[in-house]
């Protein structure tokens, strides 16, 4: 079951994908059982400090990880109620699961609110 060719491969999942619009965002939701998304603006930097952390998710986790500028699609801010940023949401199956607006979080913070948020094969807990 470890399978560590899968944890070497590179490919375009080993780093946040960037999302231009509401369109560009609703496909890349619909295109995995999980995507964990962040909300940024351009100069904030914490913002620009988790970058790396979700990076480093985007390799570990069974889940897809991008960034979007809401500024750039103003529909978006509305939408999914962006009052501060960083912001993350976590989607499963398409529809948002939960979100987080609590500035820098670590990386296994971060991790651990995905998994607890994510849907478990099993459950032995």
């Amino acid at each position: 079951m470890g399978n560590s060719e899968s944890a070497k491969r590179p490919s375009s999942v080993d780093r946040p994908a960037r999302i231009t619009d509401e369109d560009d965002l609703d496909a890349f939701i619909s295109g995995s059982d999980v995507a964990l998304v962040e909300f940024y603006t351009e100069g904030c930097g914490i913002c620009r400090s988790m970058e790396p952390v979700l990076g480093n998710l985007a390799r570990e986790l069974d889940a897809a990880v991008g960034l979007i500028n809401p500024r750039d699609d103003p529909p978006l801010v509305e939408r999914f109620d962006v009052r501060s940023v960083p912001l993350f949401v976590l989607f499963v199956d398409g529809s948002p699961a939960a979100r987080r607006a609590d500035g820098f979080i670590s990386g296994d913070d971060l991790a651990a609110w995905v998994s607890e948020n994510s849907p478990t094969p099993a459950s032995g807990r």
